[in-house]
């Protein structure tokens, strides 16, 4: 019997190390499935950009893996039994389980409603594509009714600055104000905030800083300080949460319900289970846990690929860098801020902003999209087989 490798999720680390194992694996050993809630691959970084109004492509799955050898099922994943190999699904025929040898989790993360009252119930959100389409359908009536509908943006991090900035562009009838729960822009250097505040000032965004919401309601939202906005549309972009699938499971996690992983991507309870992007708890080389951006799906997608090969073919593991070295940030189509960073995660006084920012988030964002949407791409052609005795629970050592 063929050792059954499955994916949970195709976001951009799952769909990514589902491609690199399909093309380094021989298929005499091995089946690989890929379980995914939807049939096309999300451009979860440009969703602000579909809600605003601009068309993003969205790859079907099973033309992304089509001759790769993977096997697609779109379904919900409502469960994971590590004790029994086994994932539960939802999907059109009632679903059932599907059991598997090595489980790469990559479920990714949604919205997070800090338990503020009427979020769930009035708020919008760019964590998934629907939910954006959801926005953007809301944008466009405010737009058609041409009295400068009020739009607020909850939360100043880079998916509610890039939001702002976006709506703010492409829909300047409408009025845009972007709520800071500190000072706008602190993670940035002191030159890169300004840049921000001047790109805010030309776009016509009010912003509100040093307030946190205590109650989002239908057409307004209430403040902690009593203070009560204007608003036909609240956008929530006030932090991110993962499923709590994995806790239910029994996989050990975090807190707020990553799962914590050894150096090669492995659960550190269950030794067959692998965790990639947003779902994962990790550390980087510098110390400080990775945050939760494409560019950790990259790296933790990249190790748990050379630690799933590396065990089940008897190879050395490779050291891959897990790296936080700058953020990119779009300020609508025609600004940004490329945010360098430095080993402690702290901004370095250098940026770089303008049109040169928008070409290096432009160029990410397409190297991220061939990266998933054609994930065999330019690998080596040759196919591993399968060691006589894989190692899928001993530990193996980086070489």
């Amino acid at each position: 019997m063929n050792h059954r490798i499955v994916v949970l999720g195709a976001g951009y680390a799952g769909a990514y190390v589902a491609g690199n194992l399909a093309r380094r694996l021989s298929p005499a050993d091995t089946e690989i499935t890929v379980i995914n809630a939807v049939p096309d691959f999300v451009q979860r970084q440009r969703l602000n950009q579909l809600a605003a109004g601009r068309e993003i492509e969205a790859p079907n799955l099973t033309e992304v893996f089509s001759g790769t050898g993977i096997g697609l099922r779109v379904a919900r994943v409502t469960a994971v039994d590590p004790e029994r190999q086994v994932v539960a699904v939802a999907d059109t025929d009632g679903g059932g389980e599907v059991g598997y040898d090595t489980l790469v989790y990559a479920l990714g993360s949604h919205a997070c409603d800090q338990s503020v009252t009427g979020v769930a119930e009035h708020a919008f959100d760019v964590a998934g594509r629907q939910t954006a389409l959801r926005l953007r359908e809301r944008l466009d009536t405010l737009d058609h009714q041409g009295d400068g509908g009020e739009v607020l943006v909850v939360g100043d991090g880079l998916t509610g600055i890039e939001t702002a900035t976006e709506i703010a562009e492409s829909r300047p009838g409408l009025s845009v104000t972007l709520l800071a729960r500190g000072e706008l822009g602190a993670r940035l250097s002191a030159g890169a905030r300004r840049h921000l505040r001047r790109a805010c000032d030309r776009l016509g965004i009010t912003v509100v800083e040093h307030t946190s919401v205590e109650a989002v309601e239908q057409t307004r939202v209430r403040c902690a300080d009593g203070t009560v906005l204007t608003s036909y549309a609240t956008v929530w972009t006030a932090g991110f949460a993962v499923s709590a699938i994995a806790a239910a499971g029994g996989l050990e996690v975090t807190d707020n319900g990553q799962i914590v992983v050894d150096r090669t991507m492995r659960s550190v309870s269950h030794p067959n289970v692998y965790a990639v992007g947003d779902s994962v708890y990790t550390l980087g080389d510098n110390g400080r846990q990775l945050p939760m951006n494409c560019g950790s799906a990259g790296y933790t997608g990249r190790q748990a690929i050379a630690a799933i090969v590396g065990r089940l073919t008897g190879h050395k593991i490779a050291n891959v860098k897990l790296v936080y070295r700058y953020n990119a940030i779009s300020l609508g189509q025609r600004d940004g801020i490329l945010q360098l960073i430095d080993g402690a995660a702290q901004a370095k006084p250098r940026y770089v902003g303008g049109r040169k920012a928008v070409r290096v988030k432009a160029g990410i964002q397409r190297g991220a999209l061939l990266g998933t949407s054609h994930p065999t791409f330019g690998l080596p052609k040759r196919r591993h087989r399968l060691a006589a005795e894989p190692d899928v629970s001993a530990e193996k050592a980086i070489a």
